[in-house]
């Protein structure tokens, strides 16, 4: 007996031989008859008569299904004796994944546990593996997926793959893991009185954090005192548009979710703009330095000359006319200073 392997969906072609003084033929699957000659018998949509003459007798099964699977026999009845031919069907199946994990909502620590099922002939191998982000560490060959006290960094889509000699099939399970915000170092920020101001905080939570906006232990809504409040995703910012002295100080951001909360503290302090009195204060702070250091070395210089054995010249006064000079400039900076 022979055997005929089909994948499921094919159709499937049955011939036998005939020859001379054939009175009688016909195509049976188990016990019942499918075709009598040219009479059929099957009330099988799906099965019909191909080819009948001397030479031989041929059928077909449109669409193959596992319930077509089993023995088909050919019996032949000629002047003389009767002959049988049988053969064997084997439908093979292409995997398909039946029962899946549902995409899954965990908080962190928690421990999870995906199942996937899949039917097939030859029976399917099952495997798992985290897609996205990729991981080839975080697998499993079977049908069971375990990890112990997830992180967030396990978060991610699923894939079970089910395969065998005549198909692949995949499915994916997304999994959300939930933890409680943790925000990010504040960035002190100096602004010049009048001017535009912006505090920026940053959360990283799911769910998605909310913010709010604190001065000392009073919270700071939208629009306050001309004060703009923006939430996108995870950042928030708090916009000063015309920056007072009241406005300098110490600012809290709070982010929180059902998991806990986080925060952080951010300075606005004052930029003093440079004018031309500071300008001119500076420039003779520069300038006084360098003429005490003058002073400094032609004292220096003339003890050196006035020591014991020194000999004068009358070019020795030269040193002595600097400092009037010195003192004179000292004293015009600092009445220039005065207005």
């Amino acid at each position: 007996m022979d055997n005929i392997t089909i994948r499921q969906g094919e159709t499937l072609f049955l011939s036998c031989s005939q020859g001379d003084f054939v009175t009688h033929t016909a195509w049976l699957n188990r016990s019942s008859i499918l075709y009598a000659g040219e009479d059929k018998w099957s009330v099988d949509p799906r099965v019909s008569l191909v080819t009948l003459n001397q030479d031989e007798f041929t059928i077909k099964i449109e669409d193959v299904d596992l319930t077509d699977e089993g023995q088909y026999i050919c019996a032949v009845q000629t002047s003389s004796r009767p002959r049988t031919t049988s053969v064997h069907i084997i439908v093979q199946v292409p995997p398909k994944i039946v029962n899946l994990s549902k995409d899954l909502v965990v908080n962190e620590g928690s421990n999870v546990t995906l199942m996937c099922l899949a039917n097939g002939k030859p029976e399917p191998a099952i495997g798992w593996r985290m897609l996205s982000p990729s991981d080839d560490s975080l697998s499993s060959d079977s049908e069971v997926l375990e990890i112990p006290f997830i992180s967030r960094y396990r978060a991610g889509v699923y894939e079970c793959t089910a395969s065998n000699d005549i198909a692949v099939d995949t499915q994916t399970v997304e999994l959300t893991v939930n933890y409680p915000p943790s925000v990010s170092d504040g960035r002190d920020v100096g602004v010049t009185l009048g001017q535009r101001g912006v505090l920026q905080c940053e959360a990283d939570a799911v769910p998605e954090a909310d913010f709010e906006w604190y001065r000392d232990d009073r919270r700071i809504f939208n629009g306050f005192d001309g004060i703009e409040i923006e939430d996108a995703g995870a950042f928030s910012k708090l916009t000063f548009f015309n920056v007072s002295e009241a406005d300098y100080g110490n600012y809290t951001c709070v982010a929180m979710n059902k998991l806990g909360s986080a925060n952080t503290s951010i300075i606005l302090y004052e930029i003093i703009e440079p004018t031309s009195s500071t300008l001119l204060q500076a420039e003779t702070a520069s300038v006084l330095e360098m003429t005490s250091s003058d002073l400094e070395q032609t004292a220096f210089e003339n003890d050196l000359l006035e020591g014991p054995g020194a000999v004068q010249d009358g070019n020795s006064g030269t040193s002595t006319v600097f400092t009037p000079t010195c003192l004179l400039l000292i004293v015009l900076l600092q009445l220039l200073l005065k207005f």
